[in-house]
């Protein structure tokens, strides 16, 4: 008998609109210094770069170019734990923002003043994260940016 629930380990496979996408690693190098910068500042322990959760990151980036749309759902209906699962890394906690800017800088000063953003930047709950930056001239936006946080 079908049903309409999901299965909860479902590998994602973004359905990719045709779409040329660019990476930036300077861009995603400087959300990395930017955000790691701001928590010691604070006290807080610098969170390591991991490649996993980049992937991870870059794959919704790209889906929103790609699919014009902006969310944490991605265009097949996964969610960041899917896409974390997806690169093979296992958490305990997770956590997820995005932006549309072409700008590292505005950015993270957006991030800075939104609360709910905020507060996944400066989490002690997190250990490790990844900054994903992807940019399309055939997107709405140009650059997105996605930041997966997570903790092993």
């Amino acid at each position: 008998m079908p049903t309409n629930t999901l299965e909860p380990t479902r590998t994602p496979t973004p359905i990719f609109a045709s779409c040329t996408t660019t990476l930036n690693l300077a861009n995603e190098n400087a959300v990395v210094q930017l955000i790691n910068a701001e928590r010691q500042s604070r006290g807080l322990h610098a969170y390591a770069v991991q490649s996993q959760l980049r992937a991870a990151a870059r794959v919704q980036a790209a889906d929103m170019a790609c699919n014009h749309f902006l969310g944490h759902t991605g265009s097949d209906g996964s969610n960041v734990r899917d896409r974390v699962r997806a690169q093979g890394y296992t958490f305990s906690w997770i956590g997820e923002n995005y932006m549309v800017s072409q700008n590292p800088q505005t950015a993270f000063n957006w991030w800075m003043n939104s609360a709910p953003h905020t507060a996944n930047i400066l989490s002690p709950n997190y250990t490790e994260f990844g900054v994903g930056y992807i940019y399309s001239s055939e997107s709405d936006y140009g650059g997105y940016f996605v930041i997966v946080f997570a903790r092993p």
